[in-house]
């Protein structure tokens, strides 16, 4: 991974002031209370009469011309907290998959679990594109990137790791440390605005294989119905690697919490291989730093922007994201009977059972840790079901632990429409549709509450 990034002390100490720069009004001097990010008055941001935006930066043509991946929105919202956008930013690396690598990622896959070599290689990528692409920011000048991704393309034989933001710069031109952020403009807003100040793109990462040639005891053990507990520790370590890693890089960066944290899980060749990669931001939050110290240092979640500025408004805060998995067997008889009365309309019995035990198990897992943290809720529990195997399923339990925590709040006391209307698609490939397709229906972006 990559070395430590640790902010000097006295930036730490300063950090809300430095990285919350003020919008300078057209016919008002800046204020000089820098702690404060500006809160724009809703009634007049929705008036037509754009004279009316007091605090909010007009536009000026006064610069060379930007091209920058921020959309309306998200333009509205960086420049209510003090930034203006600049040029689109690409970092990429290419990687060679390679003969005798792929030989020995294939023997480890046999069984089971990390395969080091892949997370490794992936991982150095990931880093190689992310560099490139800070080394575009400093030479457009910004002080920092949002909106940073951390993507996966296949070229035949090879793998492209791509990382694509754009820079935004302070509008009062002030020099600071450079950022990146995994959110885009309108969840760099709501976090900021909840008191989140933006320190540096991050992930964690785990290549695995449940197995290829599973071991004598496993292959015994789908035989009869329930969890294959050796495959659920296998997979309840993997997952959890994931998060140990990204809460790792989160602290060598002098970060006390990552926020919205996304999980992906990406095939990777063709040998069963899988990464399970989260991203998210390091982020330094003042009010929340001696419970943050009191939790290991760095406080985790997966909770949205829009989910993280409600939950601090309401004086909550998110302290862990947990996950609880299980894998079971349908079992060689579960299965048979299962297929005999698939035939027949009506409920499959078995695999009722099955999914259900599969659910409580995982369920008691994030409970368990939940109780070990102190938490009082655990908020926006997500499920999934996969399919490992013939007979094989995993249940995959997630959501954000959180706790009360007196006189927490946000900045504002509403938040900007501009931070929670979402962009209309436009562009939309229709060359697989009927021909008859009607163009004003065409499919609009939804909202989707992992990416907000």
């Amino acid at each position: 991974m990559q070395d430590d990034q640790k902010l000097p002390d006295d930036v730490l100490a300063a950090y809300n002031e430095q990285n919350t720069p003020q919008p300078e009004a057209p016919t008002q001097q800046p204020q000089s209370n820098n702690d404060q990010i500006p809160v724009t008055d809703q009634s007049q941001s929705m008036n037509p009469d754009t004279s009316q935006m007091s605090q909010v930066q007009q536009p000026l043509n006064n610069g060379p011309t930007v091209y920058s991946g921020l959309s309306g929105n998200e333009l509205f919202c960086m420049n209510a907290i003090g930034y203006k956008p600049g040029n689109l930013l690409v970092g990429n690396s290419v990687y060679a998959i390679g003969f005798i690598g792929s030989q020995i990622a294939g023997i480890k896959t046999v069984l089971g679990g990390e395969i080091k070599q892949v997370t490794n290689m992936i991982a150095g990528g990931r880093v190689e594109a992310l560099n490139r692409l800070e080394k575009e920011i400093a030479a457009n000048g910004g002080n920092g990137a949002t909106g940073v991704t951390s993507e996966l393309i296949f070229h035949s034989n090879n793998v492209e790791f791509l990382s694509v933001g754009s820079t935004i710069h302070r509008i009062d031109n002030q020099a600071t440390p450079s950022i990146t952020s995994s959110s885009d403009g309108q969840e760099f807003f709501c976090q900021v605005d909840a008191g989140y100040m933006p320190i540096k793109f991050v992930f964690g990462n785990v290549a695995y294989s449940i197995g290829i040639g599973k071991s004598i005891i496993g292959e015994l053990k789908e035989l009869v119905r329930g969890e294959v507990q050796q495959y659920s520790d296998i997979f309840n370590t993997t997952r959890n690697l994931a998060l140990e890693r990204i809460t790792d890089e989160a602290r060598k960066a002098g970060a006390n919490s990552v926020v919205g944290i996304r999980t992906t899980i990406v095939p990777f060749g063709e040998e069963g291989v899988k990464e399970m990669v989260m991203i998210g931001t390091a982020s330094y939050n003042e009010q929340i730093s001696q419970l943050a110290d009191s939790l290991g240092g760095v406080l985790t979640s997966d909770l949205t922007a829009i989910e993280t500025w409600n939950v601090t408004k309401m004086g909550q805060v998110p302290i862990k994201l947990i996950l609880g998995t299980s894998v079971f067997s349908l079992g060689v008889v579960g299965g048979i009977k299962a297929a005999i009365r698939s035939i027949a309309k009506g409920e499959v019995n078995t695999l009722t059972e099955l999914v259900y035990q599969a659910r409580e198990q995982s369920m008691n897992r994030v409970k368990e840790q939940a109780q070990e943290i102190g938490a009082d809720d655990v908020l926006g529990i997500k499920t999934y079901i996969y399919q490992l195997d013939k007979n094989l399923v995993e249940f995959l339990a997630i959501g954000t632990a959180t706790k009360r925590m007196p006189g927490v709040s946000t900045r504002s006391e509403q938040i900007l429409p501009q931070a929670i209307i979402r962009d209309k698609a436009t562009f939309v490939d229709l060359s697989d549709s009927p021909s008859n397709a009607n163009l004003n229906n065409a499919p609009v972006s939804k909202i989707n509450t992992d990416d907000v």
